[in-house]
C-alpha cells in the first residue's frame, strides 16, 4: 500500500470512530423515559415493604407481650398490671407504636397504639379458660382506627378481642 492510501485509510477510519462515538439525545432520552417508567411501577411496591416491616413490629411485641404474660401468671398466679411489671424487656414507646399492657386475675390485654397514620394498631388478649391460657391477636381494620377497635386476626373464630 502506498503511504498516501494509508494516511487516507487511518483519517477515514478515525473520522468514522469519533463520528459514532456517544449517544443521541433521542437515544438518551428514550432510555430515561424507559427508567421512569420502572421506576414508576417499582416505587409503590418497595414503599409498601417498608410499611409492611413497621407494622411487622407492633405484630411481634403485643405477641410477645402475650408470652409475657402467661409466664408471669404461671410464676405469680396472676397477669401483669403493667409493662414495668411484667419486666419484659419491651419499650413502652418506639418511633413505631407505644405499648401497654393490664391484667388482673383472669384477663390481661396488651396494645400497640400506631404513632404513625400509614400503620394499624394492634391488640393481644390472654384469658383463662378451664385453667388453661388461651391468647389472641388482632388488628385494626383501618388505618385510623384505635387498639380498642381491633378485630380478630388468629384464625380462632371463637374468640374476640374484647
Amino acid at each position: 500500500m502506498k503511504a498516501e492510501f494509508k494516511a487516507k485509510l487511518i483519517q477515514h477510519l478515525a473520522q468514522r470512530r469519533n463520528s459514532e462515538e456517544g449517544f443521541t439525545l433521542i437515544e438518551l432520552l428514550v432510555v430515561i423515559i424507559i427508567i421512569g417508567i420502572l421506576a414508576a411501577i417499582a416505587l409503590p411496591s418497595f414503599l409498601n415493604q417498608a410499611a409492611k416491616a413497621r407494622q411487622s413490629e407492633g405484630s411481634t411485641y403485643v405477641g410477645s407481650l402475650n408470652r409475657a404474660q402467661q409466664a408471669y401468671y404461671v410464676e405469680q398466679g396472676k397477669f401483669a398490671t403493667d409493662l414495668k411489671t411484667l419486666n419484659a424487656g419491651i419499650k413502652e414507646k418506639t418511633d413505631n407504636f407505644e405499648y401497654k399492657t393490664e391484667g388482673d386475675a383472669t384477663k390481661a390485654t396488651s396494645t400497640a397504639e400506631k404513632q404513625q397514620a400509614s400503620l394499624k394498631s394492634f391488640k393481644g388478649v390472654v384469658t383463662l379458660e378451664d385453667q388453661q391460657a388461651k391468647a389472641i391477636l388482632c388488628i385494626t381494620a383501618k388505618e385510623n382506627e384505635a387498639a380498642s377497635a381491633a378485630t380478630k386476626l388468629a384464625s380462632d373464630a371463637t374468640k374476640d378481642c374484647n
